[in-house]
């Protein structure tokens, strides 16, 4: 609930702390005293627009904050831990204008956006009054209100995740569906691709064996001389290399010269004998070979030409070979995959409607049992020819819908005889008031919002009428906070804390100050309200009586 206001500079106050209990809190105050100014400064808090021209005349900038306790509040805890803010019992907004125009926001300290202020805000209060902000005229708020009277907001959210699957699988088949040509028109492509690659069959090293045995059968002539005069060198009596080599070492030894050299002479010889037989052996499989060297010049190019018909490097075929291959094998599936997704899309189908007509039976029922009660309660609020009813209107698509299988929205008639229409087009100001009011009244039971402001809600009533809708703001302030603004002693004398706003000054400069009223100060700020400056015995007595009344009543 709301605990604190802190204003500075801010219109006409200068420095305000205000504290909050928990019940009914009223507001009063001479007319033009600033009664608005807190709801103003607590909506600038909750992501309002602000303008310079509030900024108290001669300073530089207003400061306000509203402090929440949320002690229990799981939704708004949770909103803090999902942004990375503190959520440790107490909420903290602050906003800061400066003349220059800029503004500032902040959320537990952290500099923040108002569109963060807003949405947090809507879990924490909810404030009624001739604000742009209100939540009723908004029919999300009118749908999630039904909802939570009808006690199906956990259902709502299974229709709302059913719809999203049932779209998400939707898309995914008409995309699948839509490229289905193209699919064709690539798996044609892929088998021809395919079946070159099987039929040229090429091996793991086959490649490399080709291009080194094309190497040889080229060069098989001059392979053959170059190998025979190598033989014939070192065969050669005049000059062979072996027998110069053998003649050499005998020598050393016979003049027995140094040992190493001889072994390396007689080492030169062994390895020279070694190389003839080598290359005896390399020229007689070095034959010239014209047929086997056709063969393997045909198998290259189908290798060169295939490569080149796939702009790759010939080493390259073979993976590429597999890539083409593991992609054929994936269109082949895209007949299946059609077939699981309808499947797929027929389940989803049809436990959206099971929930969503789970849904759209709760919200009939529970449309028509709160139309009765908030006739009644706006009957008490003298607006008893006013004719409240809850559209349900149909969609225009059978297909699933994330908000159910029907549009929510409040419809109102304030002339007898007229058709209902939309809350904001025919309700003023202070009808919108009662008529929240009433709704709110209806469904305090199920509200999940801790905090409820009133602005004004007594604005065209008096009398008994008065005394009803004081009565109404003090049973919601048994379920939650409720904070309003009134000019009628009956909706005063209701409170369980009253603050009053004075307005002080001269005509140089006038500031509002703000304070909690001691049980003796409420019979004569009642007093006042009820008959005006001039206080009398009996206005007293009946300002008193108005007090006690309250407390008997409670």
């Amino acid at each position: 609930m709301l605990t604190q206001i802190t204003i500075s500079q801010f219109t006409i106050v200068e420095s305000l702390e205000v504290d909050f209990r928990d019940g009914l809190t009223v507001v009063t105050g001479e007319t033009g005293a600033g009664k608005s100014i807190m709801l103003d400064a607590l909506g600038l808090c909750l992501g309002d627009r602000a303008d310079p021209s509030a900024i108290r005349p001669g300073q530089d900038r207003a400061d306000i904050s509203a402090r929440f306790d949320i002690d229990g509040m799981t939704a708004a805890q949770k909103w803090l831990n999902d942004h990375d803010l503190d959520a440790d019992g107490d909420c903290l907004f602050r906003r800061v204008i400066t003349r220059e125009g800029r503004s500032r926001a902040y959320i537990n300290g952290r500099p923040t956006t108002l569109q963060d202020c807003a949405a947090l805000g809507e879990l924490l209060v909810d404030i009624h009054g001739q604000h742009a902000h209100q939540s009723l005229l908004r029919r999300p708020h009118q749908r999630l209100l039904l909802d939570s009277y009808a006690g199906q907001t956990s259902t709502a959210q299974k229709v709302t995740l059913a719809a999203h699957e049932w779209l998400r699988l939707r898309d995914e088949l008409e995309a699948l569906r839509n490229s289905q040509q193209e699919q064709a028109d690539r798996e044609q492509l892929l088998r021809y691709q395919v079946g070159e690659l099987d039929e040229l069959a090429l091996g793991d090293s086959e490649l490399q064996s080709l291009e080194a045995e094309q190497r040889v059968l080229e060069n098989a002539d001059a392979i053959q001389r170059q190998a025979a005069s190598a033989i014939e060198l070192c065969d050669s009596n005049e000059i062979g290399v072996r027998t110069a080599l053998t003649t050499l070492s005998e020598d050393l030894h016979q003049g027995k010269a140094i040992d190493s050299v001889r072994e390396m002479l007689d080492s030169a010889a062994i390895q020279l004998g070694e190389a003839r037989s080598e290359l005896q052996q390399y020229l007689a499989g070095a034959e010239n070979n014209p047929q086997r060297l056709a063969d393997v010049e045909a198998r290259l190019e189908s290798i060169y030409g295939l490569a080149r018909k796939h702009r790759i490097m010939p080493e390259q075929l073979g993976p590429h070979h597999q890539s083409l291959s593991e992609e054929l094998a994936t269109l082949d599936s895209s007949d299946e995959r059609i077939e699981a997704l309808e499947a797929n899309l027929a389940k989803q189908l049809a436990d959206y409607k099971s929930v969503a007509s789970k849904l759209s039976s709760a919200r009939k029922k529970s449309a028509t049992k709160l139309e009765k009660e908030v006739s009644k309660l706006l009957s008490k609020l003298s607006m008893g020819n006013c004719q409240f009813k809850i559209s349900l209107g149909k969609r225009d698509t059978n297909d699933p819908h994330p908000l159910g299988q029907e549009d929510v929205e409040l419809l109102i008639s304030t002339n007898p005889g007229a058709e209902p229409q939309s809350l904001g087009r025919i309700a003023s100001g202070g009808e919108l008031s009662r008529i929240s009011l009433a709704i709110q009244v209806a469904t305090a039971g199920n509200t999940t919002v801790p905090s409820m402001v009133f602005d004004e809600v007594d604005v065209g009533i008096g009398g008994a009428v008065a005394e009803v809708v004081g009565r109404l703001l003090a049973d919601m302030g048994k379920k939650a906070q409720v904070l309003c603004v009134t000019h009628l002693p009956q909706v005063a004398a209701q409170g369980q804390q009253h603050l009053q706003v004075e307005k002080s000054g001269d005509s140089k400069q006038l500031a509002s100050t703000l304070h909690e009223l001691s049980e003796k100060q409420r019979v004569d700020e009642i007093a006042r309200m009820l008959g005006g400056l001039k206080m009398t015995k009996n206005t007293l007595a009946h300002a008193k009586e108005m007090l006690e009344s309250r407390d008997s009543a409670a």
